[in-house]
């Protein structure tokens, strides 16, 4: 086991010291948030060291991300007589810590919570750092909090429960963080692992390495945050890819059949955003080249029909990093190094969407 920060826990098949951490604490009563999915799969796996506590069910997925599911879990916090010295334990991916963390540092004006993420998304990125929230009105994060958890608990044991999909959208995280931060790391990516094995067989298969690879997400996320918990600089680095991402993400939200998971869309972002980079001399050509071909062959390739640019581009106007009326991006100033607050324009994004939609 590995203490990143003083909340932050990283550790494989050690459930057990999990149990000793609550137990030391004084918690009046427990509730365990899950979804479906990790009632099912994940549940199993912790419930003997848990102690005595409270199931609250919601259903996956980002649709469900809202004020409605905040309310059912609010109702059933109250029908068990949670007080301020209880505990919310949040099992699950990005959307359950993140709604689960909401709710918590809103009930009662506040009780104290754990992360226990479950996908590798919620591992490397969501669990850490204290950004909590909902999506409105098809707004991503749009009403949330910056709240530390009590205890956040990677468990790189819950990984063999995720699907390969999730496991890749998970992915793109740990591709970002290397981008904006570790030029050294982005080389081990590409020279190192053969992802062709697909990400099961690597989770399996590459077992310390991929320990690894979460191990340093969450360290660069952790000291990112420790420098400028509440966004107002160093922070923002963190969203590089998430301005047109987010932006494809929730156009998409609300369509099953282009439904696209959070990585899916972070993964074009980042290669529309490189290659804005690359337009304005921050990248060179070879490198804007070298991102964009190894995305691509990790990621499928969504079809953005031209006619949609504009709604997608209209949604990042209420991205939370804006000033005004300019859409401020984080771009990359070379493989390693982000910089942040840099104004785009309309056409600058409207170019590189169609950059990605008629990349081969």
């Amino acid at each position: 086991m590995e203490i990143i920060q003083n909340y932050v826990y990283l550790a494989d098949n050690q459930l057990a010291e999990l149990q000793e951490i609550i137990a030391q604490k004084d918690f009046t009563k427990i509730a365990l948030l899950v979804d479906e999915n990790t009632h099912r799969y994940c549940y199993p796996l912790i419930r003997d060291f848990l102690p005595k506590h409270q199931i609250i069910e919601i259903p996956s997925g980002e649709e469900h991300k809202n004020l409605q599911t905040c309310t059912h879990i609010w109702e059933e916090m109250t029908k068990a007589g949670l007080d301020r010295k209880s505990l919310l334990i949040n099992l699950g991916g990005g959307v359950v810590g993140d709604m689960g963390g909401f709710c918590a540092a809103t009930y009662k004006r506040g009780i104290a919570f754990i992360q226990v993420p479950t996908t590798l998304l919620a591992q490397v990125d969501a669990s850490v750092g204290g950004k909590l929230g909902i999506d409105f009105q098809g707004f991503k994060n749009h009403i949330g909090v910056f709240q530390e958890p009590e205890l956040v608990w990677i468990d790189t044991t819950f990984l063999k429960t995720v699907s390969e999909s999730e496991l890749r959208s998970g992915f793109a995280e740990i591709i970002k963080h290397c981008l904006i931060a570790d030029a050294a790391q982005w080389k081990e990516l590409l020279e190192k692992i053969d992802f062709s094995l697909g990400f099961q067989a690597l989770i399996q298969q590459e077992t310390q390495r991929i320990s690894q690879l979460v191990a340093h997400s969450v360290k660069i996320k952790a000291q990112i945050v420790e420098a400028d918990p509440l966004e107002k600089g160093q922070r923002k680095l963190l969203n590089f890819g998430h301005t047109l991402g987010h932006a494809i993400e929730t156009f998409y939200l609300f369509d099953p059949e282009k439904k696209l998971l959070h990585g899916e869309a972070i993964a074009v972002g980042m290669i529309c955003e490189s290659w804005i980079a690359w337009q304005r001399g921050f990248l060179s050509a070879e490198e804007f080249q070298e991102i964009s071909a190894f995305i691509q062959s990790i990621y499928p390739k969504i079809l953005l029909q031209e006619v949609d640019f504009q709604k997608i581009i209209a949604l990042t106007l209420q991205d939370k990093k804006n000033q005004g009326n300019q859409v401020l991006m984080t771009l990359l100033e070379g493989i390693g190094k982000g910089v942040y607050n840099i104004a785009v324009s309309e056409d600058e994004m409207r170019a590189s969407l169609k950059y990605y939609a008629h990349a081969d």
